[in-house]
């Protein structure tokens, strides 16, 4: 495994990190949860991105993820950088939702006990909610950090108008934004051109998720939609409307370029977001071992010529392909 710091930060994270977002919830096979872990760890992987809603059941994935931890890795929890969140819908009420200070601090203490620790390694606010002021969101979580309950602080998702002011509060707090968390993949410039130079700029680390852009990347819907996918439910974050004939195309050319670099198209993208040096890691999803597997051979090519870079920009600087 390869490590990188974390912007201007002692921290070190393993470029993969693992996301527990889909198939660590309560309707998923446990058994199946737990090899993925292990196998993490004993590859490296040492970083864990869990969130409060993770499920379904929201809180199940924590949940799991303590049991897992107990049972399997209780003695390796200071070799773990372990991460949660807080901000998206959670429970019934006014307050089981948003970015204020009650529901940070309310979800961190719940988080806590559902993963069984006595502190997590670095605590997001995961979005903003439109309404709250910033001022409030930050110093509840200066204030997870000095109560112990989080080692770090950091911004999932913040808009760039926001992002500075949210730096600016933390650092004035002596309690720095450790990782800004942005989506981002081939078919997802947003961050990239918006957020990324920001959080670099006032030394921030910035982790990516969902660098596959749902499956797209994986050229599983090159054929058509498959029964059970992500598309083919009719909630998720992936809909049948984004598969789009020109994303499908773009996803079967770069995965001929994949072809000749040796790798699947989803060890290419993988490796397309983490060649943006400011990038610190990568979070990926994973259903089974094999496709963990399959991810952790993305460091086996990271590196790009400046053919391929412009092969590939060339496919994917059509705003057609990319998502909102």
């Amino acid at each position: 495994m390869i490590y990188k710091y974390c912007g201007h930060s002692g921290v070190q994270l393993p470029i993969l990190s693992l996301g527990l977002w889909h198939n660590f919830g309560s309707v998923d096979d446990f058994s199946v949860a737990t090899q993925m872990v292990v196998k993490a760890f004993d590859a490296g992987i040492v970083h864990f991105d869990l969130a409060n809603n993770y499920g379904p059941v929201p809180g199940s994935a924590e949940s799991n993820f303590g049991r897992i931890l107990k049972n399997e890795l209780a003695s390796h929890r200071d070799e773990m950088f372990i991460s949660s969140k807080a901000g998206h819908d959670m429970w019934p009420g006014v307050y089981g939702d948003g970015s204020s200070r009650k529901n940070l601090i309310a979800s961190c203490n719940q988080s806590l006990k559902r993963c069984g620790l006595e502190y997590f390694d670095i605590f997001y606010s995961h979005r903003y909610d439109g309404v709250t002021p910033v001022e409030e969101t930050m110093q509840a979580l200066i204030d997870i950090v000095r109560q112990g309950k989080a080692l770090y602080a950091g911004i999932s998702k913040y808009p760039p108008h926001l992002q500075q002011k949210c730096y600016d509060i933390l650092k004035e707090a002596k309690v720095p934004c450790l990782l800004s968390q942005y989506r981002s993949s081939m078919l997802d410039p947003a961050a990239k051109n918006k957020n990324f130079q920001i959080a670099a700029d006032n030394g921030s680390g910035i982790i990516c998720f969902s660098p596959l852009a749902q499956g797209l990347l994986t050229g599983k819907y090159d054929n058509g939609i498959p029964e059970g996918s992500r598309a083919a439910r009719s909630t998720g974050f992936l809909q049948a409307s984004q598969v789009t004939p020109e994303r499908v195309e773009a996803v079967k050319k770069l995965a001929l370029i994949a072809k000749r670099r040796g790798q699947s198209i989803a060890q290419m993208a993988l490796a397309w977001i983490l060649d943006d040096e400011r990038v610190t890691s990568c979070i990926i999803g994973t259903s089974s071992v094999s496709q963990l597997e399959d991810n952790i051979g993305t460091l086996n090519n990271l590196s790009f010529s400046e053919e391929e870079r412009m092969e590939i920009n060339s496919i994917i600087s059509n705003p057609a392909i990319w998502f909102e």
